[in-house]
This record gives structure tokens, C-alpha cells and sequence, in this order.
């Protein structure tokens, strides 16, 4: 009996991954020593780590996702690898929930653990003399041991916008992706486009809080448990908005290229999926971080 079997592409060997291999790298090795360098207020190389870090991710992403889309245009790809694809993705995004979690956790450890050790709980009242004599129990902690004196960034305000824009825009790349199933490609140019705007306002108005946070707030990485925390969550999620915005860029372009149809369309969904992902990690954030 004739079996027919379903062709499965195998790409050549890349460089890319090596590239991206690198490239995080150097961004994790810089931000570890640029965090040390602020929170120490000592000059460093971290910094310069970390932009190149970024370069080379960017330069990597060019190069790996134009060699992805010459193959999907070729149509190299049959609906086996597109199940693949969807199952990476996914296993992508569980991963970035699980990177959350941690940072998620270490805030929890911190403010129902760690704070409750330290005010003498659990009979630590020794240690809680010799380790932060007249600790008190509060959140946020806005005076380290050594004396910096910090102000907590209020849940109104900038923080509050940014929240309305982030879930607007998952509003709105919901409707271009309606447009793109419609075949209304109107719709899906003008609703991508607005998502990337909105995706461009949140980073804008988030480098600007933490300038506020520094200049006026004295909230900076050296501002103890607080700073750090603050720093780590909203920044972490600022670089995943920023990857986020860089993959719809491109799914724009392809996109004014006349790319995509009604019935094959993954890439343009599985950007969607991550900007979703990121809406909700932020409202997660914004609770925990801002409002508790």
C-alpha cells in the first residue's frame, strides 16, 4: 500500500542562533554589573555591556526573521511545521511566565517572609536587634540600613496611564487581527499601526517616570529591597514590551507588502500572542508593584 507522506522542511545551519546566544549574554552580563555599578556608585563597563547586548539582539533578529520569512514566502513550510511553530511559541511564552514568576516570587519572599524576619517574627527577636535595630514591618520599605531615604511611586498618575494604554492596545491589535481574518486590510493596517504608536507612547512615558523616580523621587537601584524590585520588574518588562514592538514592527512591514492571508497567518498571530502575554504580565505588575 502507497503511503503518502507530508514534506517537513529542515533548514540549512544557521549562524543565528550563536549570534542570539551572544547577544544575551551580554546583556545579562551587563545589566548584573551596570545594577552593581549603580547601586555601588562606581563607573563601570556594565553599561556599555548591556547597549551592545542589545545591538547585536536586534542585529540578530533582522537577520534571523528575514531568513524566516524568505522561507514562508517560498512556501517551504508545510502545515506540520506550522503546528510546529505554534507549539514553540507556546513553550516560549510558558517559559516567559515562568521568568516572571521568579521575579514575582523574590517579591513575595521579600514582603510577607523576609520583612516578618526581620521585625522579630518567627523569634528572631535577637537577630532583629543585631541586624536592623528598630526595624519596622512596612511596605514599601522607604529607608535602607544604611540610611537612604527613598519616596514609593504612586499607583495614579503615569503608571495608571500606561496600564489604559497597554490594555488599549490589545484592544486594538485584537481588531486588526479581526481585520486580517476579514480580509479587511484597512482595518488590519490602520489598528497595527495604532497598537505600535500605543506600544511607543508606554516606553516613552516609562523612560520618563524613571527619570521622575530618580530626580524627584530618589527611587533609584540603590534604594534597597523597593528600588531594586521596582527596578527589576518594570524594566524587565520594558525590554519584553520593547522585543514585542520590534516583532509587530515587522509584522507591519510584511503587512504593507501585502503578506498574510485570511487562512495562513502565524507569524502575525503569534506576535499577537506575546503582546497579549505582556498586557497581562503588566496588570500583574501594576497590582503587585504599584497598588498593594
Amino acid at each position: 500500500m502507497n503511503k503518502t507522506y507530508e514534506k517537513y522542511y529542515v533548514p540549512a545551519q544557521s549562524p543565528w542562533p550563536i549570534v542570539g546566544a551572544v547577544a544575551l549574554f551580554l546583556i545579562a552580563f551587563g545589566a548584573g554589573n551596570y545594577v552593581n555599578e549603580v547601586t555601588k556608585q562606581q563607573p563601570g563597563f556594565g553599561g556599555y555591556m548591556l547597549a551592545a547586548g542589545f545591538v547585536v539582539l536586534i542585529f540578530m533578529l533582522f537577520g534571523w526573521f528575514k531568513n524566516v520569512i524568505d522561507e514562508s514566502m517560498s512556501g517551504l513550510y508545510s502545515a506540520q511545521m506550522d503546528r510546529s511553530f505554534r507549539q514553540g511559541m507556546s513553550w516560549f511564552i510558558l517559559s516567559e511566565v515562568m521568568f516572571f514568576m521568579a521575579f514575582f516570587g523574590a517579591l513575595f519572599y521579600g514582603r510577607v517572609i523576609a520583612l516578618n524576619w526581620l521585625s522579630g517574627g518567627s523569634n528572631n527577636a535577637m537577630t532583629f536587634e543585631i541586624l536592623w535595630p528598630g526595624f519596622e514591618a512596612m511596605w514599601p520599605l522607604l529607608k535602607t540600613p544604611g540610611g537612604i531615604e527613598t519616596q514609593a511611586m504612586p499607583a495614579t498618575g503615569l503608571p495608571l496611564i500606561n496600564t489604559a494604554i497597554l490594555v488599549i492596545s490589545s484592544i486594538t491589535l485584537h481588531f486588526a487581527h479581526t481585520g486580517l481574518e476579514q480580509n479587511k486590510r484597512s482595518q488590519l493596517k490602520l489598528m497595527l499601526l495604532v497598537t505600535l504608536l500605543l506600544g511607543a507612547t508606554f516606553l516613552s512615558l516609562q523612560v520618563y517616570e524613571y527619570i521622575h523616580a530618580y530626580r524627584d523621587l530618589g527611587l533609584t537601584l540603590a534604594s534597597g529591597f523597593y528600588g531594586n524590585t521596582f527596578f527589576l520588574l518594570t524594566g524587565f518588562h520594558g525590554m519584553h514590551v520593547t522585543l514585542g514592538a520590534i516583532i509587530l514592527l515587522f509584522v507591519f512591514f510584511r503587512v504593507l507588502k501585502g503578506h498574510f492571508t485570511p487562512e495562513k497567518h502565524f507569524a502575525f498571530q503569534a506576535a499577537a500572542w506575546y503582546w497579549h502575554f505582556v498586557d497581562v504580565v503588566w496588570l500583574c505588575l501594576y497590582v503587585f508593584v504599584y497598588v498593594i
